[in-house]
């Protein structure tokens, strides 16, 4: 029993050993010359959690390569195409799997880590270029996933792309030209440019603006990389992409409503008012209220209930994003009324909500920050004393658990082998994530 308790340590000790001896390594080369930073200690991911995004969006490059190779931009191949890489292709439903989920993993940790930094003031801090080119690239981020989804060519596809085509036409000076340039002269010309826009030109665009948005330091985290992406496979496997019905131009209206992320500026377009104001105007204000934050929160204090506006903007931003969300989403369910009926929202009850929204907002965070204030200061409370677990403890787990990859891992070729994708997409997943928990494993054993 000792001799093999000895050699389990040793196991780990070597484990431990090429860790360390990679990363003094990798420190030596260009890619630690940007001055990755991988953290000694378990530390929050909210501290990196533009990284992730980062992380999201490579996933997202190499899956859509991939795709590339049998995707067909046009009008009578787009669908069939998509449709082949599903049923024929191998592993070709994995990969669609994993670059659509990709995209509203990119889009959710985008707009999580805006928030994050509004209410944790990160942009007072010299970071007004990082903050702006963040709020670009959070909305090149949705507009991208927007014309992706496009290019399959399915009824939920042309109705984004009648709305990104109605705003353009809406949208004065300006809106000819463009729908010159993307548009066309049909849908053959539309998806063959989309396709550029989406596969090359908006992807250069944001890989230009991270080189100005990045920090000095970067965290990485190789654990949480793992978690993350694991999590990734396993949605991936857990809830496979439709493939929707395939659009003719004789298909009669269905009701139906875009990506999540494209439902706000849906509603507003189903209050049937003005098309520029409401599609064009209003989500360039709401993005406009973000990007000029760092410039009008002129306080010099980090603590936000001591930043009134800030706050104001913060909690009004994350209340209309998510009921503009779910109102798009809803539909009248009484099939005896017309598809205009069934899909129009009331104007006056919408607006009513969003200014409502917008009092509740800015009044409660003046209020708040004003009692903040004036209330006495709360005693400061005492650290808990951490879990002691020894360093014996940690190393029979992660014994424990490299066992436990080196077996899933072997589950999941397996599971390839047999043709069965899910599992294999989810034993895949797990073993990204039990690899990230050895991390954190090894990372407590080195701080011992």
């Amino acid at each position: 029993m000792a001799d093999e308790k000895k050699e389990a340590k040793s196991f780990l000790d070597k484990i431990v050993e090429s860790y360390e001896w990679t990363i003094k390594r990798l420190e030596r080369t260009i890619l630690f010359g940007i001055r990755f930073v991988i953290p000694n200690k378990v530390v929050s991911p909210h501290g990196f959690l533009g990284m992730l995004t980062f992380i999201t969006f490579i996933v997202l490059g190499v899956t859509g390569a991939l795709l590339m190779f049998y995707y067909r931009p046009s009008l009578t191949g787009a669908y069939d195409s998509v449709k082949m890489i599903n049923d024929e292709i191998d592993f070709g439903i994995v990969i669609r799997n994993i670059h659509y989920h990709a995209s509203n993993l990119m889009i959710f940790l985008a707009i999580y880590h805006l928030f994050y930094q509004l209410f944790s003031s990160r942009y007072k801090i010299r970071n007004e270029i990082i903050w702006v080119t963040g709020v670009i690239l959070g909305t090149l981020t949705i507009v991208e996933a927007y014309i992706g989804y496009d290019l399959i060519m399915n009824i939920r596809a042309v109705l984004a792309i009648n709305i990104g085509a109605a705003l353009t036409y809406s949208t004065p000076f300006i809106g000819p030209v463009i729908a010159d340039i993307v548009i066309g002269t049909g849908f053959d010309d539309l998806i063959l440019r989309i396709y550029t826009l989406h596969v090359l030109i908006f992807p250069m665009i944001m890989i230009i603006l991270f080189t100005l948005h990045f920090p000095r330091n970067l965290v990485f985290d190789p654990g949480m990389v793992g978690i993350i992406i694991g999590a990734l496979f396993i949605t991936s496997a857990l809830f496979p992409v439709p493939l929707g019905d395939k659009y003719t131009p004789d298909l009669p209206a269905q009701v139906t409503v875009p990506e999540w992320y494209i439902n706000p500026l849906y509603a507003l377009l189903r209050t049937e008012l003005d098309k520029f104001v409401m599609g064009v105007l209003l989500p360039t204000l709401f993005i406009m209220m973000f990007m000029v934050v760092p410039f009008i929160d002129r306080s010099k204090s980090m603590k936000i209930t001591e930043r009134p506006l800030a706050l104001g903007i913060g909690i009004s931003g994350v209340l209309q994003s998510i009921v503009t969300t779910v109102w798009g989403f809803y539909v009248d369910p009484d099939p005896r009324k017309s598809y205009v009926e069934r899909l129009a929202i009331d104007p006056y009850l919408f607006f009513g909500v969003l200014i409502l929204i917008n009092i509740v907002s800015f009044g409660g965070a003046y209020l708040y920050s004003k009692y903040s204030k004036k209330s006495p200061t709360p005693p400061r409370r005492t650290r808990s004393e951490p879990i002691n677990i020894s360093k014996e403890t940690i190393e029979g787990i992660v014994y424990a658990m490299v066992i436990t990859e080196f077996f899933v891992v072997g589950v999941s070729l397996y599971m390839y082998l047999l043709g069965n994708l899910t599992f294999g997409l989810i034993a895949t997943g797990l073993s990204l994530i039990i690899f990230g928990f050895i991390s954190y494993g090894i990372r407590l054993i080195t701080t011992r």
